[in-house]
C-alpha cells in the first residue's frame, strides 16, 4: 500500500485544481505512476537552477533513486558546487528590477557576477573553484587521460579538497549526491560556462591539450547507447526544465537512432512534462507545444504530455515534493 502523502503534497492535491496549478499535479502524478511502472526518468536542468538552489529537492530524488540520468548546462555543473563552497559570500539583490547600468557596474568591480536576484562572487566561487579544477585538469592531461566534464567534478568532489569550504549542509548539493550515486550526467555545450571558458584559456595558452576534456559529440554518442540499454520495458521518460541544449540536446536522441542509426525498434521517449515561462510563439523550440515533438520523432502519440508555464524555482520544487511523498 502507498504511503500517505505529506502536508506539502496534500496542500498541492486541495488547492492546485486548475491552470497551470492542476498541470503541475498531473505532471507530478504522471512521473509519479512513470516510477511505479518501472520506468526510468532524465531530467535536464537549464537556466541558473544550480545558484537558486534546486539542489535543495533535488538531491534527496537523487538518493532515493527517482532519477536515472539528468542533462545539464555547463553552468548548472558547476554552480551547485560553487554554492557549496562560497554560500555565505553570494549577494542577494532584491531590487535587481531598479539597477542602473552603474550599479552593475559597481557589482563588476566589486567582483560580483549577477544572476537575476542573487550575486556570486568571482573569488570565493569562481577562481577557489578554478584553484583546485586545474590540477585534476593537468594531472589527466600530463597522463594523456580523458574524461568528460562531469566526471572532472565527481573527481573534484570525491577527493576531499573541497570539503573544507562547505558552506551548507552537504546533503543540499545535487552534485555531491549524483556524485555519491555515479549518476549518469550528460552537459551539452559545456564550453559556455564558466569552467569551460577557463579551460579554453589553457588551451589557447598552449597548457592543456583540447582533447583532455571529451567532447559533446562523445556525449552524443554515449547517450545513445545508454538509451538502447534502459529503454525497455516502461522505457524513458523526459522531465525538462526551462528550454535551451539542456533538453534539445538529449531529446535528440531518440531521432537519431530512428532515422541515422535505422533502429526501427528504439522506443520514444515514454513521458514528457516542461517546465517553461516561455510561451508559445512563433519559431520557438522552448515555447513549443510537445505535440510539435511528435513531428520530429521524438514523443508518440500516446506519450502522457504536459507542460507547465510557470517559473521552475516555484513548480519543480513542489514537483519532487509530490514524488518525495512529502
Amino acid at each position: 500500500m502507498r504511503k500517505e502523502k505529506g502536508p506539502i503534497s496534500q496542500f498541492i492535491e486541495k488547492n492546485y485544481l486548475h491552470f497551470n496549478a492542476a498541470a503541475l499535479v498531473d505532471a507530478a502524478k504522471g512521473y509519479e505512476a512513470h516510477l511505479d511502472e518501472g520506468g526510468k526518468m532524465m531530467i535536464t536542468l537549464a537556466g541558473a537552477m544550480s545558484t537558486a538552489e534546486l539542489g535543495i529537492s533535488l538531491a534527496e530524488m537523487i538518493r532515493q533513486d527517482k532519477v536515472s540520468i539528468i542533462s545539464c548546462t555547463g553552468a548548472n555543473l558547476e554552480e551547485d558546487i560553487m554554492n557549496l563552497v562560497a554560500h555565505s559570500y553570494y549577494k542577494r539583490v532584491p531590487h535587481y528590477r531598479d539597477l542602473s547600468p552603474q550599479d552593475e557596474w559597481d557589482l563588476l568591480e566589486n567582483h560580483y557576477n549577477r544572476v537575476t536576484d542573487t550575486c556570486i562572487p568571482e573569488e570565493e566561487a569562481f577562481r577557489r573553484l578554478q584553484k583546485h579544477i586545474y590540477k585534476i585538469w593537468k594531472d589527466a592531461n600530463d597522463k594523456g587521460e580523458r574524461y568528460f566534464p562531469h566526471e572532472f567534478m565527481y573527481q573534484i568532489l570525491r577527493s576531499g579538497d573541497l570539503e573544507p569550504y562547505y558552506e551548507i549542509d552537504p546533503k543540499n548539493s545535487w552534485m555531491l549526491a549524483a556524485a555519491e550515486k555515479n549518476l549518469p550526467i550528460v552537459v551539452p555545450g559545456w564550453e559556455d560556462s564558466t569552467m569551460g571558458n577557463i579551460f579554453a584559456s589553457y588551451i589557447i595558452k598552449g597548457e592543456f591539450q583540447a582533447q583532455t576534456m571529451k567532447s559533446g559529440i562523445e556525449y552524443m554518442a554515449w547517450l545513445a547507447d545508454w538509451y538502447v540499454q534502459h529503454s525497455k520495458g516502461k522505457g524513458v521518460g523526459f522531465f525538462q526544465i526551462g528550454g535551451g541544449i539542456a533538453g534539445d540536446f538529449p531529446i535528440c536522441v531518440v531521432p537519431m537512432l530512428y532515422q541515422d542509426m535505422e533502429m526501427q525498434n528504439i522506443p520514444f521517449w515514454s513521458y514528457f512534462c516542461q517546465i517553461s515561462d516561455s510561451t508559445t510563439s512563433y519559431g520557438s523550440y522552448s515555447g513549443a507545444v510537445p505535440n510539435e515533438k511528435i513531428t520530429w520523432g521524438k514523443l508518440d502519440i500516446n506519450t502522457p504530455k504536459f507542460i507547465i508555464e510557470s517559473d521552475a524555482t516555484i513548480v519543480a520544487p513542489l514537483i519532487f515534493a509530490w514524488i518525495l511523498g512529502q
